[in-house]
């Protein structure tokens, strides 16, 4: 028996942040001495701001540290017969995510994820019965954080049922590890509660990566110029880069919160602390793939099967088998196991998942490896970590990033409230941080508000 896709893959729907090549690269642009916006990161976050403030018609240029854009969403099109994302995989909410429609648009293939996914129990399948039982504590666990959540922000392993029995690490795994790149105890029930809603998950054949590349073909993108130093008003900005200087009258900022909270951008004014309080209570997790071309499958699978194991430790992965027909499968591996893990090298990740395949399915699996390759983003320099997620106690701290700081306003997956570790929750504050932008420089005007009926309005001043 398989497991739904609402039930199991919205769970772990946080699979969605981790670089390193891309199928397209941006061409590099001239490095301007004045803009009406800069932009800081070329990932969706800052291709979405960039895209917004050309539609209405104002001067911008994206500078980005690394050599490609895209960020946390990287398509490697080179090392295997199929497109390998090595960071975000999935999009959600089709009927109201616009990347979608952009996606379509862009003559790319959209695809929907597999149905259901399996449970290994050693070296079978799990039952029906067993299947039911596992689906039944998922739903008592995300219960258990939903009502926690309504009193305090505590840690969502405070909080676990009692009665999980054998599923209680791979309850763990897939609500924590597998969602966010933490260890339960290292999540807010705020943060985990309001990222419930994330139905149907929606892939993109040629990678998510190549779509950032596609949508950002038009955007000015000067690659390889980090930002130093920003010396910040109320009324703009001087980013300082190796290329040269660049005045602005707002900045959009959209580096992951483990760099903001590094400092390896420097201010003038320091920002107030409460922002670099924010940014490290949402630090990033560790979230990682590992990527096998396994021929013959001699694991007997469908294509696009997703697999997860009964585990008793937090050593386990969620498998993506046979990806797009191919012999292409890669193993996720998330939150502190994830940490060491990816720390001791490549070599160690790959081992780990030949280890894991040979445990579940025998030593064929092992033998038919012929090539492999495996992401270790918290070792990225312009990334350091997967996707935000807040501490026990911090998810407030997302509202906090959204505030303004004199002309600058942060974007990026984690000032999203509901959408955190995702390229939908990314692509969003991008064009909310860029529509903010340029209502401060005047580009923008705030909507009117809707003129309300007489009675309502008799009604409304007479409580005044």
């Amino acid at each position: 028996m398989t497991l739904t896709r609402r039930t199991f893959l919205s769970a772990s729907a946080g699979l969605a942040a981790i670089p390193v090549f891309s199928g397209r690269h941006a061409a590099a642009a001239p490095l301007p001495r004045e803009a009406d916006i800069v932009v800081i990161g070329a990932g969706a976050a800052g291709i979405a701001a960039a895209r917004r403030i050309m539609a209405a018609n104002r001067k911008v240029i994206v500078v980005e540290a690394a050599n490609q854009i895209g960020g946390r969403c990287q398509t490697d099109t080179s090392t295997f017969d199929v497109p390998f994302d090595r960071g975000a995989r999935w999009m959600h909410n089709p009927e109201t995510n616009p990347m979608i429609k952009l996606a379509r648009s862009a003559g790319l293939e959209i695809t929907t994820a597999p149905s259901g996914q399996r449970i290994r129990i050693g070296r079978r399948n799990a039952r029906p019965g067993e299947t039911e039982e596992f689906l039944a504590a998922l739903v008592r666990t995300n219960r258990a954080i939903d009502e926690a959540a309504r009193r305090l922000d505590v840690s969502c392993a405070s909080v676990l049922p009692k009665d999980l029995g054998v599923w209680s690490d791979t309850a763990e795994f897939v609500l924590g590890a597998g969602f966010s790149g933490k260890d339960l105890k290292d999540v807010s029930v705020g943060d985990k509660s309001r990222a419930q809603d994330r139905n149907t998950a929606i892939g993109c054949r040629q990678g998510l990566g190549t779509l950032i590349a596609k949508l950002g073909e038009q955007v000015p993108v000067a690659l390889s110029t980090p930002a130093n130093r920003m010396s910040w008003s109320n009324r703009d900005v001087v980013v300082e880069t190796p290329a040269g200087k660049i005045l602005a009258r707002a900045a959009v900022i959209t580096v992951s919160t483990n760099v903001l909270a590094a400092g390896n951008i420097k201010f003038a004014p320091d920002i107030p602390k409460r922002m670099l309080d924010a940014a490290s209570k949402l630090s990033l997790g560790s979230y990682d793939r590992i990527a096998l071309q396994i021929s013959g499958n001699p694991l007997g699978l469908a294509r696009d099967d997703v697999i997860i194991e009964q585990s008793n430790s937090t050593k386990t992965a969620l498998m993506y088998a046979n990806i797009g027909g191919s012999s292409l499968c890669t193993l996720d591996v998330g939150g502190s196991f994830c940490r060491d893990l990816s720390a001791q090298g490549e070599k160690a990740m790959v081992a780990f998942a030949v280890e894991w395949l040979t445990k579940l399915y025998g030593s064929d699996a092992a033998t038919a490896v012929k090539k492999s390759s495996a992401t270790r983003w918290n070792a990225a320099p312009f990334a350091l970590g997967a996707m935000s997620a807040a501490g026990p106690g911090g998810q407030s701290s997302r509202k906090v990033l959204t505030e303004p700081i004199g002309c600058m306003y942060l974007a990026g997956e984690a000032t999203h409230e509901t959408l955190w570790g995702t390229i939908d929750g990314a692509w969003e504050s991008g064009e909310r941080a860029a529509e903010a932008a340029l209502r401060r420089i005047g580009a923008l005007r705030d909507p009117e508000p809707e003129a309300r009926p007489a009675k309502q309005r008799r009604r409304g001043s007479s409580t005044n």
